[in-house]
């Protein structure tokens, strides 16, 4: 008997001490494994698992699937697939975390596709490049000591109803129990694989849910329950870690939620264009002080860096960490870095803007195909950190270090 009672203080004291190891939750704050509060300053790694038309400057080509299709009417199918893998090789390398910690940032937040982890060609299984690119990215912000949150931008059937979410232009997630019950299982999945990853601070479960388009009244009182789903089906593997709610309405509505229901809850909203008053976020001030838990400004930016500046020290004043959008795209200065635009590149979205709705105007619109073979051989080259150039106005409004030796 007091073998027994030994082996279960034991287990006991093990299991207090690998959870003493990660970043937890008290009261309205986020802490690290010694207890001391951490303020989330971070960036999202935006266009690398979910692509997006506007970070390559294309207007309606502007979800993975859109863009994917057009690209295969430059390249064909084969030479496509052998440009995403490229691409997510290059897009985001040691040196881009190694960056964004120097900067003097501490988390990063990365959106990706369920389609990346999922393959249902012959029933559900869990595989497919997106595991690997979690593994690398993972690693390299071990290695540099820089937070993750793993963000599902993407979910099964689609959970906003827009291109942000590679969907079918509605919220079909909401109505699916097929897709809510894949969105399950990949979280668990996902929960499973990482439970021991302490650098990993948690799970953001949905991107911007029910967007303003849609039925509020028909959608809202759905997504708590499905939270809750998914939080179970986490918590069966993981207790490690916390898990980031967002609110309706491009995360920015939290009236749908009750009290917290987990011990290790962020609640996370997103708002860009608005003023930089208190008026702009004392609900989520109210929140955080009704229930007493941490908010997590998880999205913002695509602005002036006078506006990011204001932003990002009002969210400060009121103890929200923040993470903006994005850290890298193409010829913008409102990022971290910037990619090189090209001429061949310019034809490239002259090509994806046109009307292709007929094989004729496909091929009308073709560039020749030197011109193409350069344009994606120059932006696999561009897009590496080696190539990027800092936009130093943005990182000062983030204030963040503009030292790190790179030009």
């Amino acid at each position: 008997m007091k073998t027994y009672a030994l082996f279960l203080f034991i287990a006991s004291s093990l299991l207090l001490s690998q959870q003493q190891m990660f970043v937890t939750t008290k009261g309205t704050s986020v802490i690290t494994s010694d207890g001391k509060p951490l303020l989330l300053r971070g960036i999202n790694i935006g266009n690398w698992l979910v692509p997006e038309g506007y970070m390559f400057k294309f207007t309606y080509a502007n979800s993975p699937r859109r863009i994917n299709d057009a690209f295969t009417q430059l390249l064909g199918p084969e030479e496509t697939k052998k440009f995403w893998n490229q691409y997510r090789d290059r897009y985001i390398t040691r040196e881009d975390i190694a960056f964004i910690k120097k900067s003097g940032l501490n988390s990063i937040r990365v959106p990706f596709n369920y389609r990346l982890f999922v393959s249902e060609d012959y029933g559900t299984r869990f595989e497919g490049p997106g595991f690997e690119m979690l593994d690398r990215v993972i690693r390299w912000c071990s290695e540099e000591k820089l937070y993750v949150i793993l963000d599902m931008h993407c979910a099964p059937g689609g959970q906003t109803g827009d291109n942000i979410d590679d969907s079918d232009g509605y919220p079909f997630l909401f109505e699916s129990a097929a897709a809510q019950q894949l969105t399950v299982d990949l979280w668990k999945e996902i929960a499973r694989r990482y439970v021991k990853e302490t650098i990993v601070i948690g799970y953001d479960l949905l991107n911007e849910p029910i967007a303003t388009y849609f039925d509020a009244s028909n959608f809202n009182n759905k997504l708590e329950p499905l939270y809750k789903r998914i939080v179970a089906a986490v918590r069966e593997v993981d207790t490690n870690h916390i898990v980031f709610l967002g609110g309706a309405q491009w995360n920015n509505n939290f009236s749908v939620f009750g009290p917290p229901f987990d011990a290790k809850i962020v609640y996370t909203y997103h708002k860009y264009w608005c003023d930089t008053t208190q008026a702009m976020v004392q609900e989520y001030a109210d929140f955080m002080k009704k229930y007493s838990v941490p908010i997590w400004m998880g999205e913002s930016g695509e602005n002036t860096d006078r506006w990011i500046d204001a932003w990002r020290r009002l969210n400060e004043r009121n103890n929200f960490g923040w993470c903006f959008w994005p850290y890298k795209k193409m010829d913008a200065p409102s990022n971290m870095v910037s990619i090189q635009r090209t001429a061949e590149w310019d034809s490239i979205i002259t090509f994806v803007n046109k009307p292709r709705t007929t094989y004729k105007e496909i091929r009308d619109a073709r560039p020749a195909d030197s011109v193409i073979k350069k344009a994606f051989a120059d932006y696999l080259e561009n897009c590496q950190f080696t190539n990027c150039t800092i936009n130093a106005g943005y990182m000062k409004a983030l204030g963040l270090r503009t030292d790190t030796g790179k030009k």
